[in-house]
């Protein structure tokens, strides 16, 4: 893979992912490639992503807490200022791992990334 390293079925659920991307730094800064779709591919990772938001909230905010039913969604969180603690909650009916979570904290400096794929249940809480 080129530009991330990914480690596969997070927290032991088929399906989590935590990418780690390359980050390339000096002096000035630094610069990373946040997302590749044939990097992404190569690890397993073959969606393709047709909407990008963004959120700001304050320490303490409770996020996310909601589950598409009609048109379900995956979903690439990272976080550009402060802390998270990101959860996914597996509600794939038939999973061996129904009901089941894993949760990750995501920060500005550490750069992860969390990869959930639709019929999970995301939610985030602020920790700055």
């Amino acid at each position: 893979m080129g530009q991330i390293k990914v480690e596969k079925n997070a927290g032991g659920i088929e399906g989590l992912c935590v990418i780690e991307p390359t980050v390339h730094g000096d002096a000035r800064g630094y610069f990373m490639e946040t997302y590749n779709y044939n990097d992404f591919k190569e690890a397993g990772i073959d969606c393709q992503f047709v909407q990008d938001n963004q959120s700001a909230s304050k320490k303490g905010v409770l996020r996310g807490l909601h589950f598409q039913i009609n048109h379900p969604q995956d979903k690439l969180v990272r976080v550009v200022s402060g802390e998270v603690f990101d959860v996914a909650v597996d509600l794939r009916e038939g999973s061996e791992t129904f009901g089941k979570w894993f949760g990750i904290v995501l920060t500005a400096e550490n750069k992860k990334q969390f990869f959930v794929p639709k019929n999970f249940w995301p939610g985030l809480l602020l920790l700055s």
